[in-house]
């Protein structure tokens, strides 16, 4: 037993210690014969695992999630694609792109819309939109109107010449002293 030290109610002492520290060394009590649990080799090995799941975790493709049923009904192109998808692949047909699919079909079906009488609401969506401009540009040039001053309507104001000190009745300009502290003027 050469890393032991002192034989001790069955326990020995082992001298235990970095490489290239410059700390002191110190003492564990292992029962002799013992190793330590878990060797370096083996955490490490872990470690390496462990990272390894996570470089592949991470580097695995997302699954794109499927189109909601909006989003179908306004793209024909995907809806067309995504049904031609659905009929090439039976596994396929109990997919949620698969059943968006056929929902966004049926909507549009229920809507049925006749081209004549979508033709005649957006022509009233136009002609109220224009209305509603017209209304709005009126507004907006009676409040500049009314913004606006014409000098020529502006009554006339006489100026008169600004009042020197003396006119004013100002006591400093007429050569009489300034009042002293504590008392009053008459």
């Amino acid at each position: 037993m050469s890393g032991f030290k002192g034989l001790e109610n069955g326990q020995a002492v082992i001298c235990v210690t970095r490489q290239g520290s410059r700390l002191p060394r110190f003492w564990v009590t292992m029962e002799p014969g013992k190793l330590m649990r878990y060797s370096t080799k083996h955490i490490l090995a872990g470690g390496w695992l462990c990272a390894a799941v996570l470089v592949i975790a991470g580097c695995s493709p997302r699954k794109a999630p499927p189109l909601t049923i909006d989003d179908l009904m306004e793209d024909r192109v995907a809806l067309d694609g995504i049904l031609m998808k659905c009929d090439q692949h039976p596994k396929s047909r109990e997919s949620a792109d698969c059943e968006n699919a056929r929902i966004a079909i049926e909507r549009l079906a229920a809507q049925n819309i006749d081209p004549a009488v979508e033709k005649k609401r957006q022509e009233d969506f136009e002609r109220a939109r224009e209305q509603l401009r017209l209304t709005q540009e009126r507004a907006r040039q009676e409040q500049e109107a009314k913004k606006k001053v014409d000098p020529y309507t502006l009554p006339v104001v006489p100026v008169e010449p600004a009042k020197t000190p003396a006119q004013q009745g100002d006591p400093s300009a007429s050569g009489a002293p300034p009042p002293t502290a504590g008392t009053t003027t008459p």
